[in-house]
């Protein structure tokens, strides 16, 4: 074949050449969006990731931040605050939870709106979820001086 479907072969199996273009597109989408969001903290979770799984690290820029992320309809803040909301929720992720909030400072949110997130999360995740949270926004607080 010799039209840009044409198929490659990789370790991974047969891939279309149309499609790694789609992908390289997401992948650049997806590192300039979790650039502008976490900075150097998105940047520094994916180089931990590229010695032990480098797809999962690869997965994590095109499907969250160059697909999701990237779509229209909620702006960046917006975005951070249900992200924030979400990890609070779940009560065990605090490295995860670290980096949004980071995010969300990042992109617009202040101190007081991160502060009423995790509380109104005692309401629908319980006290143990929102106290973990509160404790991880105390650490960025003071990471940040703020």
């Amino acid at each position: 074949m010799t039209d840009s479907t044409s198929i490659s072969d990789t370790s991974h199996g047969a891939i279309a050449s149309s499609d790694t273009d789609t992908d390289s597109r997401r992948y650049q989408r997806g590192l300039s969006k979790l650039a502008e969001i976490d900075g150097d903290a998105g940047q520094k979770v994916i180089d931990a990731l590229s010695d032990i799984a480098p797809d999962l690290a690869r997965y994590t820029i095109e499907f969250p931040f160059g697909d999701i992320y990237s779509r229209p309809s909620l702006d960046l803040k917006s975005r951070e605050i249900a992200t924030v909301a979400a990890l609070t929720a779940m009560g065990h992720c605090q490295p995860q939870l670290k980096v949004h909030i980071h995010g969300a400072l990042n992109v617009g949110c202040s101190k007081e709106e991160i502060i009423e997130i995790i509380t109104q999360m005692a309401v629908y995740a319980g006290f143990p979820a929102a106290l973990n949270g509160m404790f991880t926004a105390k650490e960025v607080f003071a990471e940040r001086a703020i």
